[in-house]
């Protein structure tokens, strides 16, 4: 059902993609290899996601995982994908996303008081989830919504073809309270099956990304994430509030639009990972801002504060990209009218922000799934690990844009995308 999908183009309604659950069968899960089914994927030109180069290789994959790498040809399989004139890689794996913000029908970004059940979040989260596969996202995090628990069940049991979605479930910020406070709350968000702890250290950008936690709280949440055995996110953008979350001995740093480049040396020495976008979420609002606009604290004048910052954005992801020891990990902040163009940002890491396409491919993998605490499970190409594997249309090491251009997709050994190429690698 799922090996020749087409390629998403306009708006995949929801129930679309209920349909193709539904057509998935309860017999074959749509997450997950059909049981006793050997694939063969037939690779000339293979990224293992880790920085080196596998030419001529047949890929095995049983019950879910990659279960060999032999030489090409030599494999049997009772499905053979062929995929010599493409780039093969591990899936992309998105550290950033608001998976279930959505744009209602009347046009404007959903509002809980048009619809307020769960069902409609988890519906529009779906079809959200569906289009990120689709990009060639795999695994993608999603930062601070609670109703991001109901879709990340469905997606855990193999009801919805999706990539795997870890979530903060809530996020902490200035209302959250007094230090205590806010230890009750990362306790409360871990019980509560909370993948990640997400933190706002600082007000958005189009509210001037003033930073307004204090080290005690910022030692709080990111403390006590670590006593629970969670890993913690903080969205900030100035230099005050980068030197207490390193000092808090957080995990990692979202944005950070105006901080200077010499604040490089602080993910240098901490060995924070920084997440950073320059491309896709500044095109959305760029774009969609009037959909936007009147809702919450949504304004005109606020998305005009946010394209201001955009040079700084860039500036800095510039300076990271050419320090040796900063972690960049792939993270778009994808949100409503930008699901499913994941990919944009990638493409702009190397096109844009002069990092080298290698290291980009490693940001979006390898890299990205040892910032989530699963670089045993994901974001390589190697023998045991999940099947959770991707093809490009052209080599992105000589034409970046073709990080963009995904032909293949396959979650967790099935098979969601197969389109042909317009190019060859070789």
């Amino acid at each position: 059902m799922f090996d020749r999908l087409p390629t998403p183009t306009g708006r995949w309604p929801a129930v679309a993609v209920m349909l193709a659950c539904v057509c998935a069968g309860a017999s074959a899960p749509a997450s997950s290899q059909p049981a006793g089914e050997t694939t063969v994927l037939r690779g000339a030109h293979i990224l293992d996601g880790r920085g080196e180069v596998l030419a001529d290789r047949d890929l095995v994959v049983r019950d879910g995982r990659i279960a060999e790498i032999v030489p090409r040809g030599t494999a049997r399989g009772d499905r053979v994908y062929d995929l010599t004139a493409v780039t093969v890689l591990p899936g992309y794996i998105d550290t950033h996303v608001h998976i279930g913000n959505h744009f209602d029908d009347d046009g404007k970004v959903h509002r809980q008081a048009v619809d307020p059940s769960v069902a409609h979040a988890t519906l529009h989260g779906a079809e959200n989830a569906f289009r990120t596969l689709m990009n060639g996202i795999t695994t993608m995090q999603s930062l601070g919504s609670p109703r991001d628990a109901e879709l990340r069940a469905w997606i855990d049991r193999g009801e919805i073809p999706a990539p795997r979605l870890l979530s903060s479930l809530g996020a902490v910020n200035e209302n959250t309270g007094t230090p205590d406070e806010i230890r009750a709350y990362v306790r409360g968000r871990a019980a509560a099956g909370a993948d990640v702890i997400k933190v706002f250290a600082s007000t958005s950008i189009r509210f001037g990304g003033v930073t307004n936690l204090t080290a005690a709280q910022l030692d709080a949440a990111c403390g006590e994430a670590t006593a629970q055995g969670l890993r913690s996110v903080v969205h900030l953008h100035r230099s005050d509030a980068l030197r207490m979350v390193a000092d808090a001995g957080c995990t990692q740093v979202e944005h950070g639009w105006m901080l200077e480049p010499g604040d490089v040396q602080v993910f240098v020495d901490s060995g924070m990972y920084l997440g950073n976008q320059i491309d896709l979420l500044f095109r959305n609002y760029a774009e969609r801002g009037n959909r936007y606009a009147g809702v919450g604290g949504y304004t005109m004048e606020g998305f005009a504060t946010l394209q201001a910052a955009r040079p700084g954005a860039l500036e800095f992801f510039q300076a990271a990209a050419r320090t040796p020891g900063v972690r960049i990990v792939y993270s778009t902040d994808a949100n409503a009218g930008s699901h499913g163009s994941n990919t944009d940002e990638l493409v702009a890491y190397v096109e844009d922000g002069g990092q080298d396409p290698m290291d980009a491919v490693v940001s979006a993998t390898s890299l990205a799934a040892e910032s989530l605490g699963m670089e045993d499970e994901i974001g390589a190409i190697a023998t045991g690990f999940e099947a959770d594997i991707i093809a490009l249309d052209g080599d992105p090491l000589s034409d970046p844009a073709a990080l963009g251009r995904v032909v293949f997709v396959m979650r967790g050994g099935r098979v969601y995308r197969h389109d042909p190429p317009r190019s060859s690698v070789r």
